[in-house]
């Protein structure tokens, strides 16, 4: 089985990053001929599950806090069950859906948690990986959690930003982290402007940015509405701004 095409999508907290991570995974499921797709939320905010309608019930973050509990009193098994039982654990925790499947990374972790079982965690994350054709990851704002908590390296870092000042700055840091202080292993790297008015107002911003310019999707009433009446987003048509642009930056992106 071949590597998966892995994407993660960063931005400053509001700049609609996990709606645009919603809208790309609908996306990669709406194209024709079979795409395994995993959506990871890796986000504490946990938005990604609910812009796509799952209801999780399960977190990497349970698993590990039950095993470090289990240490904790005792009760550690030998390495080998221990990551028989973490295997075991994250396929319960992968809730599937039609026409993709998806990885709740959960709340940050607790004072005093053990690198090892995180490190263990995190191979086993990217073992996981390969039973997919695509990762979409809907990270927070640093990208050092990617590394961290997710995986080590990823494709296509999708720095989103809105048209705001504060929003442009946290994308520059991003690029910063990743491409100079290498927080997390990419590929390439690009700036997406979410709400934008107009392509002139998109390519202010990138201009501001200094970044490459992957794209803008537009505003629209629709995603602010769904997202107010909590509905999954993947209720936008495909004849939606914001569907349309969101493809528009996917194909870019895997024809390169």
């Amino acid at each position: 089985m071949g590597e998966p095409v892995r994407i993660a999508i960063c931005g400053k907290g509001g700049v609609g990053k996990t709606s645009v991570a919603a809208v790309m995974v609908n996306c990669l499921k709406g194209e024709p001929g079979p795409r395994r797709i995993l959506a990871i939320d890796a986000d504490p905010a946990c938005g990604l599950s609910l812009a796509l309608g799952v209801e999780v019930k399960k977190t990497v973050d349970d698993i590990r806090r039950e095993v470090v509990s289990d240490a904790k009193r005792g009760a550690a098994r030998p390495e080998p069950l221990t990551v028989r039982r973490i295997e075991h654990d994250l396929f319960d925790a992968l809730h599937e859906q039609d026409g993709f499947s998806l990885l709740s990374i959960g709340r940050p972790e607790d004072e005093g948690c053990f690198c090892k079982v995180n490190s263990l965690l995190k191979d086993l994350i990217a073992e996981l990986a390969h039973a997919f054709d695509f990762v979409v990851i809907d990270g927070e704002a640093g990208v050092e959690q990617i590394n961290r908590r997710v995986m080590k390296q990823v494709d296509y870092l999708v720095a989103v930003t809105d048209t705001s000042l504060k929003g442009i700055e946290v994308a520059r840091t991003i690029a910063h982290l990743a491409l100079d202080n290498a927080a997390v292993d990419c590929r390439e790297l690009g700036l997406v402007v979410n709400r934008a008015r107009s392509e002139e107002e998109a390519s202010m911003v990138c201009a501001r940015s200094g970044l490459e310019a992957w794209g803008w999707i537009p505003e629209e009433e629709a995603v602010r509405r769904l997202d107010l009446e909590g509905v999954p987003l993947h209720a936008l048509g495909q004849d939606s701004p914001v569907v349309r642009s969101v493809r528009s930056v996917l194909s870019r992106m895997i024809t390169r």
